[in-house]
């Protein structure tokens, strides 16, 4: 059983930052291409980043390009998301998704924003940005 647990969330003031933290437990996580999505409140989820199984390819919404940076260790069976110049738009439920590895069909900027690409989530973590 693949379980992802978020971590890091927080409150913050406006231009601060945070990094989360996803754990991912029951398989390495090598298998698994991975994201970043969040959810504010009476919004629908959306994708913030994503990044390869090897770590050689990452993707970014625009709205966070040049802010956020996602990043893995598959040794720790981790991935972060470094969160700078956080704003109160940023404010959400932050959740951790992995998806598996496809031969043939590598993650890419179209396919790292869906959520049906993803079969693995966690439960969340919260981010309130202050302003």
């Amino acid at each position: 059983q693949v379980q992802l647990v978020e971590s890091g969330g927080g409150l913050v003031q406006a231009g601060g930052s945070l990094r989360l933290s996803c754990a991912v437990s029951g398989r390495t996580i090598s298998y698994y291409d991975m994201g970043w999505f969040r959810q504010a409140p009476g919004k629908e989820r959306e994708f913030v980043s994503a990044i390869s199984w090897s770590g050689g390819s990452t993707y970014y919404a625009d709205s966070v390009k040049g802010r956020f940076t996602i990043s893995r260790d598959n040794a720790k069976n981790t991935v972060y998301l470094q969160m700078n110049s956080l704003a109160p738009e940023d404010t959400a439920v932050y959740y951790c998704a992995a998806r598996f590895r496809v031969l043939g069909r590598p993650l890419s900027a179209d396919s790292a924003t869906h959520m049906r690409e993803y079969a693995y989530w966690g439960q969340g973590t919260q981010v309130t940005v202050s302003s």
